[in-house]
């Protein structure tokens, strides 16, 4: 099963013998089988030597007989061996991949089967690099001469607007009551708080309640719950934070433009 097939899986899992010899260490333990070189090994896997003589020498202590030798001399300056008991262990974990392959298979096959659970699941399995991902259910679209408005409404009921551009748009399955990931970076929401007695341009305007703030030398991070649940994080300077006597408990509104919020589905 190749990394990218494991990430799109709802249930994942791997095998660990005796709680200490893992995917990392089989998967070492082949590569040396494979081609007699612990240093070979090493960058075949994307490890350092040292990392890799870490893990031989932390399965070989831990194990009652020796699973890998190694010796000095040779055409290449030296080579590394599994001992007979290294290849049983290997043997034997090939074998329980293959039937631990089957079983994932047979479990994600399961969860597929149930359409409500799979919507629940779906979004989670999106990785972006974005710190705020809320979800969303698109209510309207509009298409204008430049851009297209995506109009989505939030779990507790409140509704944002992402304008994008018509490319992206169309590289989205996008649709009325299509289910998507909402994706605000933290530095492009400005907070207001007090009663609200100004308009603003900006098209989204969302009302909710402080739950933390976490001042760091320069900057603070302001936590902020909405109804229905959903959480978002706001990168602003420590200076307004504490100009504007934020804390929690306190009642604000999150202010941002469309352009700020980008879509993810799969």
């Amino acid at each position: 099963m190749s990394k990218t097939e494991r990430s799109s899986l709802c249930v994942q899992g791997e095998i660990r013998l005796a709680n200490t010899l893992d995917n990392a260490m089989f998967g070492l333990l082949r590569a040396i089988d494979n081609c007699g070189s612990i240093n070979q090994a090493a960058k075949q896997l994307g490890l350092s030597y040292k990392s890799a003589w870490t893990l031989i020498e932390r399965a070989n202590n831990k194990s009652p007989k020796t699973l890998i030798t190694s010796e000095t001399g040779g055409a290449n300056g030296g080579g590394t061996c599994l001992t007979s008991s290294g290849h049983i262990l290997l043997n034997m974990f090939t074998k329980l991949e293959e039937q631990h392959k089957q079983f994932l298979l047979q479990l994600n096959q399961t969860v597929e089967a149930d359409a409500e659970v799979l919507m629940l699941l779906k979004p989670l399995t999106i990785k972006t690099s974005a710190v705020n991902q809320i979800f969303g259910v698109v209510t309207e679209l509009k298409t204008g001469p430049v851009n297209t408005e995506v109009f989505l409404k939030l779990k507790g009921g409140q509704k944002v607007c992402s304008s994008i551009s018509h490319a992206e748009a169309e590289s989205l399955p996008l649709a009325v009551g299509s289910e998507v990931l909402v994706l605000i970076n933290w530095n492009e929401i400005s907070l207001i708080t007090g009663p609200e007695r100004f308009l603003f341009s900006a098209r989204n305007q969302l009302s909710g309640i402080i739950s933390r703030v976490h001042l760091a030398e320069v900057d603070a991070e302001i936590i902020i719950y909405l109804q229905g649940g959903d959480s978002f994080t706001a990168l602003i300077t420590r200076q307004s934070a504490q100009s504007m006597g934020l804390k929690t408990g306190m009642q604000c509104r999150a202010i941002l433009k469309s352009n700020a919020i980008m879509l993810a589905m799969r």
